[in-house]
């Protein structure tokens, strides 16, 4: 079955045409390819500013954050999109959760953290060794404290960001030793 654009007066395949309740015949009067010309140049007139159409083979998608063509499989599954896909590929997703995560996470951008991690030499604040990847911040007051490595930030989660424990522990390892007193059966008091 076809129909008939009233814009380019050509015959078209019923599929060539966007839907339209209020129509007679559900479909628009327009065909796609006209529809979007003519909203291209009013929003033109209207001096908004319009994106060039991309025109991309089948089995692609055009990402708008990276300005590339790129595969269906580079893309999320988005069930209510029209197509079915993200409006951005994963990569950029990626991105943008990154981003997204540090803002409503710790309050600073990634600007702000690379500006940490350059006022920390490059390098993780406790070791001094490692690549800094992780921000820390206080649990209680929510303070960013730093970027360590991975290994400094988890040794901290351990220690459940316990001073004294921490303490301890720097001490054990310098080999001081410390050994709990027995008070009472069962009750052991620790060195201060």
């Amino acid at each position: 079955m076809v129909k008939r654009c009233s814009r380019c007066k050509g015959s078209k395949p019923r599929a060539a045409f966007a839907a339209n309740r209020a129509a007679r015949d559900g479909l628009q009067a327009y065909c796609r390819e006209c529809w979007a010309q003519y909203h291209r140049a009013r929003q033109l007139a209207k001096g908004r500013n319009v994106r060039p159409r991309v025109e991309t083979p089948e089995g692609h998608k055009f990402c708008r954050s990276c300005c590339e063509v790129k595969p269906h499989s580079e893309w999320h599954r988005n069930a209510s999109a029209s197509d079915g896909l993200s409006t951005s590929c994963k990569a950029c997703r990626a991105i943008k959760g990154r981003a997204g995560h540090l803002k409503r996470q710790y309050g600073i951008t990634e600007a702000e953290r690379d500006a940490l991690v350059v006022s920390q030499g490059g390098v993780c604040c406790i070791c001094l060794a490692a690549a800094p990847e992780h921000v820390d911040h206080c649990h209680q007051t929510g303070r960013v404290r730093g970027v360590l490595c991975f290994s400094c930030n988890a040794a901290l989660g351990q220690f459940k960001d316990r001073p004294d424990a921490i303490r301890r522990a720097a001490a054990y390892v310098e080999g001081i030793a410390w050994k709990p007193t027995l008070v009472a059966p069962g009750v052991y008091q620790l060195p201060s």
